[in-house]
């Protein structure tokens, strides 16, 4: 779409130093799922314009701060979280402190996106192998993208998330595969599974990609957290995955950067949502993927009676009452009823997790993810199911995940009313928590400079 010299232009126009706003106004949807923290709002900015050598400052209505919302946070999570939580207050109030990931496209060439990165100070969430040999094995569909012949416009991404969805849809069976590409794809020669994110510990703006039918982006930005879930889901070459609730697709696109299963299935039962999902996929993934990976229009709910058994791996990134978002309302009273919805969440998410154990096969995994602090959509919803399924088993992701990320993320492990949650460090030891703790799941709690989260994750894998 644009070339290295181009983006390093804009780059360093967008990127900008962090100070504290007064919360603006954000409440999109009723029911969110935690995916990107992506805002619609994006502000056009043209190279040329002498107007933006100057730091660019995005032009947003003033966010106003749900009282009756964040009150009830105060007094569940201070029980729930307890010293974690006046952090994760400051973090939560201020979203010019949330930090992105940038994570890097496979199947186009971006060895030029990740020197800027490297070069501005970001650094790779995991260990990779080296990027320039991995990516540079075909011809980028986005460097030389005929859309942007004499233009330089790019936009700049604005965090948040959030899209309408309804919370108990009607069930619809449909599926349909990618949609055919407005012009043929290059040969590419794809590299090896390799899932690379970058992040930086200060929240730089990084300019996003415009959706180009037939065009493949490079990167894709997103709260690095949202990652975790796909890590501890250990998706290997040739399995058959269900993402029971994809939309908007960080998730899947995650999944496809980090294995190649012989079957990916991305659920969405709400049109609109379903649209910005196979949107997204077309954005990132070939058109010769497009037998590999399709999209479901079902309940999710119905899974576990219409495909009972079929996978080795389900995701279910469960509609949740996102802290982010539910900390902004029109006013006072939309609020009081954005709490009353949010206590009938855990039934639906009871819901869908039952069902994701009854698509799994014998022996297969499923994981569970919020992207709330809540321990009521969390570590209650994963002990309540559980009692339900006698053949199943939680699995313990502290040593495996909260342990070895700690430099980046701040973990907490299962709350206990009165009492400090663990934060895990690298010097953390099994016998400090209860593995009881450990195995109903762990919870990314934002903090300042690691501003990530909230996410919480659950693996729970079936007996054969």
């Amino acid at each position: 779409m644009f070339s290295v010299t181009q983006l390093c232009r804009i780059w360093r126009k967008s990127s900008f130093k962090t100070k504290k706003l007064t919360p603006t106004r954000l409440w999109r949807c009723r029911w969110c799922n935690c995916h990107t923290d992506r805002d619609n709002v994006s502000q056009q900015l043209n190279p040329e314009d002498p107007r933006n050598n100057q730091v660019t400052k995005r032009h947003k209505k003033q966010r106003t701060l749900c009282q009756p919302v964040l009150d009830h946070f105060d007094q569940q999570y201070s029980e729930e979280l307890g010293d974690l939580w006046p952090y994760a207050r400051e973090v939560l109030l201020d979203p010019q402190s949330w930090q992105y990931g940038i994570m890097l496209n496979r199947f186009t060439a971006v060895t030029g996106i990740a020197q800027i990165l490297r070069a501005q100070g970001f650094s790779t969430l995991l260990p990779q192998a080296d990027v320039s040999v991995l990516h540079s094995n075909g011809p980028s569909t986005v460097l030389n993208s005929k859309y942007q012949e004499g233009k330089d416009a790019l936009s700049t991404l604005c965090i948040s998330k959030g899209s309408p969805g309804d919370p108990h849809p009607q069930s619809d069976n449909s599926s349909f595969a990618l949609g055919q590409d407005s012009q043929s794809e290059p040969a590419l020669s794809f590299p090896p599974p390799s899932l690379q994110c970058y992040i930086h510990p200060s929240p730089l703006r990084f300019p996003s990609q415009a959706h180009r039918p037939g065009q493949l982006k490079q990167y894709y930005l997103l709260n690095a957290a949202s990652l975790l879930p796909v890590l501890a889901l250990q998706v290997k070459d040739g399995e058959k995955v269900l993402d029971l609730c994809s939309a908007p697709g960080g998730k899947a696109l995650a999944i496809m950067q980090s294995a190649s299963p012989a079957l990916l299935c991305c659920n969405e039962p709400d049109l609109h949502r379903r649209d910005w999902l196979a949107k997204t996929l077309e954005s990132f993934l070939p058109h010769s993927l497009k037998s590999r990976v399709i999209v479901s229009a079902q309940d999710g709910r119905s899974f576990g009676q219409s495909e009972a058994g079929l996978y080795d791996k389900v995701l279910v990134d469960a509609p949740c009452s996102n802290d982010r978002s539910w900390l902004y309302s029109c006013n006072s009273q939309q609020g009081e009823q954005r709490l009353k919805e949010r206590a009938r969440l855990p039934s639906l998410q009871a819901q869908l997790l039952r069902s994701a154990l009854l698509a799994v096969c014998p022996g297969g995994t499923v994981v569970y993810s919020t992207c709330t602090l809540s321990s009521f959509e969390n570590f209650s919803v994963v002990e309540t199911v559980l009692k339900d399924f006698p053949e199943a088993e939680a699995e313990d992701l502290w040593e495996e995940i909260a342990i070895p990320l700690s430099k980046y993320f701040t973990f907490s492990s299962n709350p206990r009313h009165g009492q400090t949650t663990q934060e895990a460090t690298p010097k953390t030891q099994d016998a400090s928590v209860s593995f009881y703790r450990h195995r109903l799941g762990i919870l990314v709690v934002p903090q300042l400079g690691k501003s990530w989260g909230p996410m919480f994750l659950a693996r729970i894998r079936t007996r054969k």
